[in-house]
């Protein structure tokens, strides 16, 4: 079983990023998938849950009505769309699955 972030980067405040996780060595579409951070010197807290198909999300109020969590089955891909970023977004952010973290991807949110 594999996860793996890509997207992060350095953003200004107000800004947009768009994470990704690609997902192998189980059946994906089975599957809820879970978006998470950890900030510097803070534990890793929950941020987003998708259902195996899509229908149902679930977000932590931190980041509600700014972040979307969605999925694509075909290609084995979650995302996270983060808009109006603000600086306490700064974090390293996990793809989590069946029990498996990615390794991170990291988030800047600084002018």
């Amino acid at each position: 079983v594999q996860l793996v972030e890509s997207g992060g980067g350095l953003v200004q405040p107000g800004g947009s990023l768009r994470l990704s996780c690609v997902a192998s060595g189980f059946t994906f579409s089975s599957y809820a998938m879970s978006w998470y951070r950890q900030a510097p010197g803070k534990e890793r807290e929950y941020v987003a849950r998708i259902s195996s198909a899509g229908g149902v999300t679930n977000y932590a109020d931190s980041v509600k009505g700014r972040f979307t969590i969605s999925r694509d089955n075909a290609k084995n891909t979650v995302f996270l769309q983060m808009n109006s970023l603000k600086p306490e977004d700064t974090a390293v952010y996990y793809c989590y699955a069946v029990g498996v973290w990615g390794q991170g991807t990291q988030v800047t949110v600084s002018s």
